[in-house]
């Protein structure tokens, strides 16, 4: 949440939390990537006032 929030406030902490947890700095950068890339494209998303395909969502459900 903290990422999506106010990525500015993220410190060293919250990476070294990850690492206790388990996570490797490979990993950390892979979460990052994927939060940070949904982040972008949600807004983007919302900027354009894209729709989901209704065909898509019937299609995998």
């Amino acid at each position: 949440a903290k990422l999506t929030e106010n990525s500015a406030a993220i410190e060293e902490t919250d990476r070294q939390t990850l690492r206790d947890a388990g996570f490797s700095d490979r990993d950390i950068w892979d979460i990052g990537s994927v939060a940070g890339f949904f982040n972008m494209t949600n807004r983007v998303a919302s900027a354009s006032d894209m729709r989901p395909n209704t065909e898509y969502h019937s299609s995998h459900r």
